[in-house]
């Protein structure tokens, strides 16, 4: 292989005319031979003992070139891109493909490379850093939450459904007397005032008893995902099966037994705190050098491939693909689901993956220009990072990931280092706007948890 020019075009574009030798060609073209032979029959030769001449009298020189071609091109390409030092970010588009007798072949490889980004004023961004400070009002608002997971639920025959019930219904929903397309339910476990069917479902499931069997009068919403039933008024028949309701643990040291190692309700309070604390003070520093990482991409300068975003965003949602399959769905059935289509979906990540790219590019200049380099005990360390995080050998990651591209993960991270080490930072103490379930705390708060917070 020889690559004979490079000329680089605008947008970050390189255009590479690539030469492959006769020899080489030649070889391809045996090996291509062999591979099809099997499956030729020519009059006077046994299937699969044609020779090559006879072959490509028969069928014309050409016959066997696509293969060949197809066997040389990604060793060709590779070389030629190792020669010219780019660094591609896309598919290569390939034309002007020339085969001529006694010289090999040539092609033009026309590809979209990583951008040369500038990056400035890394070094002593000025920072917020927020400090909380976890109070009892805190802690009794996570023991509630464990409270309510271990909750345990009772059937109740004496009375009416009420708000915050689990009403367990048979439902079928029909539209100008007609049953429609996924409106039908049995021994649905519906939370009553969750919100979780359309507006009026639930508030008329409310003030029924076991066994009662009536009409739920609803309109769907304007927005809903399915076509014919966007505003559309319909009738669900419902019968209600059991109303179940939700027995809180008491918060003692029986409680404490049971949901942890600790053998006393302050014990496990000490520990809850703690926790919380630590979540805090990691949630502080990961919040902190966000912020630096968005000011070093607003500091970058270059012009950045549409086709990198678009490569994430497809790196993205495969890995969402992945995820639903091992959870036993599809992605067509998940957008069929939500009522989303491709191009919505793929619109979701475009935030996510823009920042994505940035960040990588901005790091990877940030460690090109400091000659910030990955030792082999660097290397070894983020194989075994890696092997560790998903439960697998380190053996087999090296077999899968070149090291090339553990190098940059490593020099990444360590110009991350760079940029936080070098930031102005400033801790300020904040008090967090309570949520509802911590306001609640508050005001149940004993006059013993008033006195630890202070």
């Amino acid at each position: 292989m020889s690559l004979t020019s490079v000329n680089k075009l605008e947008h970050n574009t390189v255009e590479l005319m690539i030469n492959v030798s006769e020899e080489q060609f030649q070889d391809a073209l045996n090996k291509a031979y062999k591979k099809k032979v099997k499956s030729i029959a020519l009059p006077g030769f046994r299937k699969g003992k044609a020779p090559k001449a006879m072959i490509e009298k028969m069928y014309g020189k050409e016959f066997f070139y696509d293969d060949a071609i197809n066997m040389v091109y990604p060793s060709a390409y590779e070389a030629a891109v190792a020669e010219a030092n780019i660094e591609p970010v896309d598919r290569a588009n390939v034309s002007d493909l020339t085969v001529e007798q006694g010289k090999g072949f040539s092609f033009k490889a026309t590809v979209t490379v990583k951008p040369d980004v500038t990056v400035k004023n890394y070094k002593g961004i000025k920072a917020e850093k927020n400090i909380e400070s976890i109070m009892a009002a805190d802690v009794k608002a996570e023991l509630e939450r464990m409270r309510e997971r271990n909750a345990r639920m009772t059937t109740i025959d004496s009375r009416a459904a009420k708000n915050g019930d689990t009403a367990v219904i048979d439902f079928e929903g029909f539209k100008e007397g007609v049953a429609f397309e996924g409106g039908k339910g049995e021994n649905f476990p519906l939370v009553l005032g969750s919100g979780q069917f359309i507006p009026g479902f639930e508030e008329q499931v409310v003030g029924h008893n076991t066994g009662d069997e009536f009409d739920v009068n609803v309109t769907f919403p304007e927005d809903y995902h399915a076509e014919d039933l966007k505003g559309q008024p319909v009738v669900f028949k419902v019968k209600l099966n059991t109303i179940q309701e939700k027995e809180l643990p008491a918060l003692d040291d029986e409680f404490a037994k049971d949901v942890s190692e600790f053998d006393t309700l302050d014990e496990l309070k000490k520990d809850v705190k703690e926790r919380l604390q630590k979540e805090a003070d990691k949630k502080a520093q990961v919040d902190m050098e966000n912020s630096l990482i968005t000011t070093v991409i607003e500091n970058m300068e270059g012009e950045i491939p549409e086709c990198m975003f678009e490569n994430k965003i497809n790196e993205m949602v495969n890995d969402f693909t992945y995820r639903l399959q091992s959870q036993g769905m599809n992605l067509d059935l998940y957008l069929h689901y939500t009522g989303s289509t491709m191009e919505s979906f793929r619109e979701t990540f475009k935030e996510s993956a823009e920042r994505q790219v940035k960040i990588r590019l901005a790091l990877e200049k940030i460690a090109e220009v400091e000659n910030l380099t990955a030792t082999p005990e660097d290397i070894e360390a983020e194989y075994e990072k890696i092997a560790k995080n998903y439960g697998i050998d380190a053996q087999k990651v090296k077999g899968v990931l070149p090291e090339k591209e553990v190098i940059k993960d490593v020099t990444v991270n360590k110009a991350i280092d760079l940029v936080r080490d070098s930031a102005d930072v400033t801790e300020k103490k904040i008090k967090k706007t309570a949520s509802k379930s911590k306001k609640k705390a508050e005001g149940e708060a004993t006059e013993e948890a008033a006195s630890e917070e202070e």
